[in-house]
């Protein structure tokens, strides 16, 4: 091998040393556990703006008398029941939508389970989904159109009895 080649090969062998050595370097540097932002730390605090009750279907009783949120606009809508570290049973959050499709919510940032119920616009019970986990990221769908849902801790639906065709109604206080 001619000198020429030999010292364009270890030129070469340099360079390609210096830039693993430099990829390495930023790997190392820039790979470190990357520091996750902190989970709002100011507890939210409940609002009551309005009363709800939920009616059987088959008798028209009351199964259940709520003080509720509302969620109307879409930062409210946005963030919901999330960094509650708890939520009475009596209370609830009302999510009002300006008209009937397919929704879907998830659980990200929210620290309580929850039953979410889904509700058409003749305000009858949809669907129910029970016991959404925590921090749960993955999608909790309607199933059908509707244009509410209300969040109620987890288990509250199923202790009511409720099913669909169960009906709210409600009223502001704000």
């Amino acid at each position: 091998m001619p000198d020429h080649q030999a010292t364009a090969i270890r030129r070469i062998f340099s360079r390609l040393t210096a830039a693993l050595c430099l990829a390495a370097f930023c790997c190392l540097s820039g790979c470190r556990d990357a520091e996750k932002p902190a989970l709002k730390t100011e507890e939210v605090r409940f609002t009551k703006e309005g009363v709800l009750e939920i009616l059987s279907a088959e008798s028209d009783s009351v199964l259940a008398v709520l003080e509720i949120e509302i969620a109307d606009t879409e930062y409210e809508t946005q963030t919901g029941l999330m960094y509650r570290k708890e939520m009475k049973d009596n209370r609830g959050m009302l999510f009002l939508f300006d008209a009937e499709e397919q929704h879907a919510f998830y659980m990200k940032n929210t620290l309580i389970p929850l039953d979410i119920i889904f509700i058409g616009s003749n305000r009858e019970i949809a669907t129910i989904r029970r016991n959404a986990q925590p921090l749960d990221e993955g999608s909790i769908p309607s199933g059908v159109p509707v244009q509410y849902v209300l969040e109620v801790n987890a288990g509250l639906s199923e202790q009511w009895g409720l099913e669909p065709g169960d009906r709210i109604r409600w009223e502001r206080t704000d």
